[in-house]
């Protein structure tokens, strides 16, 4: 059974069994959430974007077009996404920046990861790390700019 606060404007019908939205979180129309997420409260989920199965986003997060988070993917509160390089207002790219978590990899909170970015499987970002660059699998990065501390055991 998909759960849904009823404070919540949730636009989507592509939403897996036994998720969870709580109060306060925008989802829009054409965005995909997979089975058994808990998408906390006061989160932001844009057209483009896909959701695993078994994800976890803490309060605060905007997912901007462009964001996929794979499988058992957990991002931390107030973790931030971007998905143009350069943006401007009023003025927007043809397409935005591919960004990609993959499968496993937890972001701590406050984290900001920049657009068009790779984190491996079963990576760990720390709290507060800015990710400038692509994250091999099975490590840990911390920091501004992230960088690698020591594999992921």
């Amino acid at each position: 059974m998909i759960k849904i606060h009823h404070l919540a404007d949730v636009q989507s019908e592509n939403i897996g069994e036994d998720t969870s939205i709580w109060q306060f979180c925008v989802v829009l129309k054409n965005a995909i959430i997979g089975k058994n997420c808990n998408i906390n409260c006061q989160v932001f989920i844009e057209n483009d974007v896909i959701i695993g199965d078994n994800v976890t986003i803490k309060p605060g997060v905007q997912i901007w077009d462009g964001v996929t988070l794979e499988d058992n993917v957990f991002i931390g509160p107030n973790v931030t996404f971007t998905n143009d390089l350069f943006p401007k207002s009023k003025q927007y790219p043809t397409s935005f920046e591919k960004t990609v978590i993959k499968k496993g990899a937890s972001i701590g909170a406050n984290a900001t990861i920049l657009a068009g970015i790779t984190i491996g499987e079963n990576v760990l970002i720390g709290a507060g790390s800015v990710v400038t660059k692509n994250v091999p699998d099975g490590e840990i990065w911390i920091g501004n700019p992230a960088k690698f501390m020591k594999p992921n055991k």
